[in-house]
């Protein structure tokens, strides 16, 4: 554990150096934040923030990585290989948030971002690339469950669903990232506890990974932190989420992922609900404007509250899931 700590505070030195640097190049190329008209209107002051933040958190994470496994080339067996998998998903997650990102500041559809099938279907093609060498090349193709001591073969089921955990994951952090540190916040704590759990399993590489990811994030709050000198954009938080996934599954406790995520899991759920409500009754919401954290930010509550109440809850979450797999 001492060594993922200190990987954790390496990352953040690394990532939060060119924090400054990052945002006059951000500023200097114009790459700043478009905020919708149908969105909270005092949102509309943060017209113009610099974007594609992610690349601060992406960064150091993969300097780190690549890094060790070179030094495994010499025998030093500093990492290991199977972080490559979780590695390869920040990285092409982020690629395709970067392209999202730049279709909708400078692109033909600015404000916009690529089309959603567009996004759908490069998520899929991801995780499903993901899922087969999770299964084939690492053999993990089990769920563990609070209380049952043996892990439970899915055998080929386990395709379909690890693509679900992926795309879902990444499409849950991706719709949180709506206030100034709300999805940065909660996704140190999740990525928390699974290098916990993975600890606690003796995937002593895989919690070093976790931990490097939480110190790269902390940078990233750094500059994030009400009011934003710099939001993650797709890059960001679709890299975040995918990544979450894929630690989640290479734990075998993705079972309680709803539970460590679950404000990322609410986020999601209402948008879903909000949409099937309205189409059912005809233009009827439920929420006074999804994904959830509008809801409160309409309700009257300061940004600053709605971030700092939802990482009290992803923080009892977070606690409560490294209790359930331990059980």
């Amino acid at each position: 554990m001492a060594y993922s700590l200190t990987l954790g505070t390496l990352s953040f030195l690394l990532a939060v150096i060119w924090g400054d640097p990052l945002i006059y190049l951000l500023k200097k190329y114009r790459i700043g934040k478009v905020i919708r008209i149908e969105g909270p209107q005092r949102h509309q002051t943060k017209l113009g923030t610099p974007t594609m933040g992610g690349l601060m958190i992406i960064l150091p994470v993969v300097t780190i990585t690549v890094a060790l496994n070179v030094a495994n080339l010499w025998g030093m067996t500093l990492i290991g290989r199977s972080v490559l998998v979780p590695l390869f998903a920040a990285i092409t997650y982020g690629a395709l948030g970067a392209i999202d990102d730049w279709e909708g500041v400078r692109g033909p559809r600015r404000g916009l971002g690529l089309r959603a099938w567009q996004k759908m279907a490069g998520q899929l093609l991801l995780a499903t690339a993901i899922a087969l060498v999770l299964m084939w090349k690492l053999d993990i193709h089990s769920i563990a469950i609070p209380t049952i001591r043996n892990k439970i073969d899915l055998s080929y089921l386990y395709l379909p669903i690890a693509i679900f955990v992926i795309v879902g994951s990444s499409n849950a952090v991706n719709l949180t990232d709506g206030l100034d540190g709300l999805a940065g916040s909660l996704a140190s704590l999740s990525f928390s506890a699974y290098g916990i759990i993975a600890f606690l399993q003796g995937q002593v590489w895989l919690a070093a990974f976790c931990f490097t990811v939480v110190g790269a994030i902390m940078a990233f709050l750094w500059f994030n932190a009400y009011p934003a000198d710099l939001f993650m954009g797709d890059l960001g938080s679709l890299s975040l989420g995918a990544t979450l996934g894929v630690v989640a599954l290479m734990t075998g406790q993705w079972a309680i992922l709803p539970i460590i995520a679950f404000p990322f899991v609410a986020e999601v759920l209402s948008v879903m609900i909000q949409v099937a409500y309205f189409k059912a009754t005809g233009g009827k919401r439920v929420f006074k404007m999804s994904p959830l954290h509008h809801h409160f930010e309409l309700l009257g509550w300061e940004e600053t509250q709605v971030t700092q109440r939802f990482w009290l809850i992803g923080t009892l979450c977070a606690m409560l899931g490294v209790a359930l797999a331990l059980l």
